[in-house]
Parts: C-alpha cells; sequence; structure tokens
C-alpha cells in the first residue's frame, strides 16, 4: 500500500510541471470520481451530499464535498495547500544571442529555488498560452507541455571559476539563463519561441497574444534508497500535500460536515492574486456554498464558528549533513511522521489548542507525529496558514511531511510518510 500511493504521488507529479497542469490533472481524478465542476459565473444549486469543484484562473481549484449536517451546526472542515513551486519563468521577447551561435531564453525567478540544483539539468517548458479569441475580452486559454530535453543552463567549468567550491553567488539574470540551441537557417530573432509554441498547439503564430511559462526537469521522480524508503522528485512542495489532500477527500464518506480541499496558487510569492491565499476567493466561495444550501449571512458566520482548517505545507526534517541548522530539541526527521509548525512570530498559526487537535488526530488515525520550530536565530519561512486564520477567522493548524532539499529541483521525501499523511488527512475529514 505505502509504495503504491508513493508510486502514485509521483505520477501526479509527473503529470503536473506547473499550477495549470497539476489543476488539470486534479479535475481528471475529481470527475472520475464523481464530482462536478461548478462554475463562478453560473448559479450554484447544490445538494446535501453532492461532490462539487471550481477552478479560478486555471491554477486554483476548490472542491468540496456536501455534509448531511446544517452548515451552520457541522461548519466547514478545510485542508489548504498550493499549486505552485518555485523555478523560473520565460520572459516575453525571450530570444537572446551569445557569440552570434548561441540561442538562449531571458528568464526571471519565481519565488526561491535553488538556483544551483538547475544547472546542467535537461529542462522542458510547460505553462499557459493565451489565444486570440471570439473578442478582446475573450481570449482563449490552451496549456501546452513540451516535455522534451529542449533547454539547459550549463555550468561554468571550473578552470574558469577556481574558487566555485568555496561558494559562488549566482547572478538570477546572467548566470542562469537556459541555452535553447545553436543558430541555423531556420533560426529568426524575433518570435522563435512563439513559433515553436505555434507548432506544438497547431495554431498559426499570430494567434498567439502571451503565454505564462516554465521550465521544469523532465526526469521522472523515483523511489529510491536501499530500502525504497524516499520518494526523490521534484515539486513536492506543495503538490504532495495537494496530492494527499485529493486522496484523503476522495476517500472519505460524506458525514455531518462540509469537507473541502483548498488548492490555491500563487504561494511561493506572497499569495497575492485572485487565485492566492491573500484574496477573496476562499470566503467567496464558502459564502456561496452557505447561501447555495438556502442559508444566508449569519448562517456563514456560523458555519465559520464551527469550522477548522489544516494548512498543508513541507516542514524541514533534520539535515544529516547539516544537524546544527536546527532547533535542539524539536528535530523532526524523514519517515517519522506528518510535522506540527509553530513560532512565536506567527509565520505559522499553530497554537495550543490547534496543537491538542493534531494530536489527537494523529492518534486516533494511528499515526505517529513530530513538531518543529525555527532555530531562534535562523529566519524561518511562512505558509497560508497564518493569512487564511485571520481572513476566515477559525482556528487553522500549520503542519506538513518532513522534507529535506525544500526548494531544489529534486526533493527528498519518504515513502513511510506520504501514507501517515494521507491517514491523517482522510482521519480528520470523517472525525
Amino acid at each position: 500500500m505505502e509504495k503504491k500511493l508513493a508510486t502514485d504521488l509521483i505520477e501526479f507529479l509527473y503529470k503536473s510541471p506547473t499550477a495549470y497542469h497539476s489543476v488539470k490533472a486534479i479535475k481528471e481524478v475529481l470527475t472520475s470520481k464523481g464530482f462536478i465542476e461548478i462554475k463562478e459565473e453560473e448559479k450554484w444549486n447544490l445538494q446535501k451530499e453532492g461532490k462539487y469543484y471550481v477552478t479560478k484562473n486555471d491554477s486554483a481549484l476548490i472542491a468540496f464535498t456536501v455534509g448531511r449536517g446544517e452548515i451552520e451546526e457541522a461548519g466547514f472542515k478545510l485542508i489548504g495547500a498550493h499549486t505552485d513551486s518555485p523555478g523560473f519563468r520565460i520572459k516575453a521577447k525571450p530570444e537572446m544571442l551569445s557569440e552570434n551561435k548561441y540561442i538562449k531564453l531571458n528568464t526571471e525567478v519565481y519565488g526561491g529555488p535553488l538556483l544551483y540544483t538547475w544547472f546542467d539539468r535537461p529542462l522542458g517548458i510547460a505553462g499557459k498560452v493565451a489565444l486570440k479569441g471570439e473578442s478582446p475580452l475573450k481570449p482563449r486559454v490552451e496549456l501546452i507541455n513540451i516535455n522534451r530535453p529542449i533547454l539547459i543552463i550549463p555550468s561554468v567549468a571550473i578552470h574558469m571559476n577556481r574558487n566555485v567550491n568555496e561558494g559562488f553567488a549566482v547572478n538570477k539574470q546572467k548566470d542562469t539563463l537556459p541555452l535553447l540551441g545553436l543558430i541555423n537557417e531556420k533560426f529568426e530573432k524575433d518570435n522563435y519561441l512563439i513559433k515553436i509554441l505555434a507548432e506544438e498547439l497547431k495554431v498559426e503564430a499570430d494567434e498567439i497574444i502571451g503565454f505564462d511559462l516554465g521550465l521544469y526537469e523532465i526526469e521522472k521522480g523515483s523511489i529510491m534508497g536501499i530500502n525504497e524508503e524516499f520518494i526523490s522528485a521534484g515539486r513536492l512542495d506543495d503538490l504532495w500535500m495537494v496530492y494527499a489532500g485529493m486522496k484523503a477527500l476522495i476517500d472519505s464518506d460524506i458525514n455531518a460536515s462540509t469537507n473541502v480541499l483548498v488548492c490555491v496558487d500563487n504561494e511561493e510569492i506572497g499569495s497575492h492574486t485572485a487565485q492566492g491565499a491573500d484574496s477573496a476567493l476562499l470566503l467567496n466561495i464558502l459564502e456561496r456554498i452557505t447561501i447555495a444550501l438556502g442559508k444566508d449571512k449569519e448562517g456563514l458566520y456560523r458555519a465559520l464558528a464551527n469550522s477548522i482548517m489544516i494548512s498543508a505545507d513541507l516542514a524541514h526534517a533534520v539535515h544529516p549533513n547539516a544537524e546544527e541548522k536546527h532547533d535542539p530539541t524539536n528535530r523532526p526527521v524523514l519517515g517519522e511522521g506528518p510535522v506540527l509548525k509553530t513560532a512565536a512570530s506567527g509565520s505559522y498559526s499553530t497554537d495550543s489548542y490547534n496543537a491538542a487537535i493534531f494530536e489527537g488526530l494523529c492518534k486516533a488515525a494511528g499515526v505517529p507525529y513530530q513538531s518543529f520550530f525555527n532555530r531562534s536565530d535562523v529566519r524561518g519561512g511562512s505558509t497560508i496558514g497564518p493569512m487564511t486564520s485571520s481572513r476566515l477567522t477559525i482556528p487553522v493548524m500549520d503542519m506538513g511531511a518532513p522534507l529535506l532539499s525544500m526548494h531544489s529541483i529534486r526533493e527528498l521525501a519518504s515513502v513511510k510518510d506520504n501514507y501517515y499523511t494521507i491517514k491523517l488527512f482522510t482521519e480528520f475529514y470523517k472525525a
């Protein structure tokens, strides 16, 4: 069972080179399990025990099963994660020449990737392309995935950078531009990438208005380790928690509460977008669910007062070669279960009340659990937890599965922790 779930996770990651593709993959799974897509612009007619999902900007998705109870009394049980991962995005007019021979693409960094891990890796291109539509206000959108090794960011040889192993400051505008190919008779400096996209999409080049494209490692993730205990893959942060939440939602029986899976975008750059956690998206959706079930705004506030959420991101496991980077007494490791994250700064939303709930859920699910605090002289990251808690004014526990190499092009997780996390999330939805 554990290995099968790990293999399924790797397949999900492989189908999800971008947030757009992850939402597409989620939709395919939900549809196969009887979930119905509803649109923001349509009137919602929801039924008790119904299963639904709604998307935003092709990169965020909120799915839910309507509970049997009255929503103002049973409330919402939410699991929130994000669909985006750190990496590179391609700028407009990206073609650049070097030595009148090399063709490079102009890129910018998205989020906080470990830049050096991107060197010398075969890379593909994936994302969203906007095409001319029936009117200027309604462009057509197509997803694209060039799942071939068409790009690489080559390293500078050690002979020309003798001190590289003592530390190398990577310049984001100069050092990380991917090489696309060599100039030949087919190369035209203007719109070269556009023509590649047009060939892939089988459209005319002048139909393409713009794009949101990123780079990704084309090599598939793998189960590895002497006892096959590890998962090595890109984009585990945070598509792993998206997968675990989706798996728990579809495997959970409907009960009194309305169970919600929240998959938002742009967490890696602060969530300040229409499809991000720091927007009105989630509150709007919860309000519309409440209204569609025949309740008023008072019913929404009562439902929120009876609601609780898990903010599911990844947690830093103690690094075997950098043990000193971690807190002296709270030291999560791979394979020992999900991790509750707490910070006095408020960068995580956990408090003692949430912690008690988390502990009770883990015990009920029969899974081990761990705790994470930042080392006091090391600045940590944050999650969607605090902003969601402040917007909904509900208890939100911040947790994650333990991870090594966070924000690397290829991260490292545990097969057992995938199993444990799914068990925990399933217990939460059925509690």
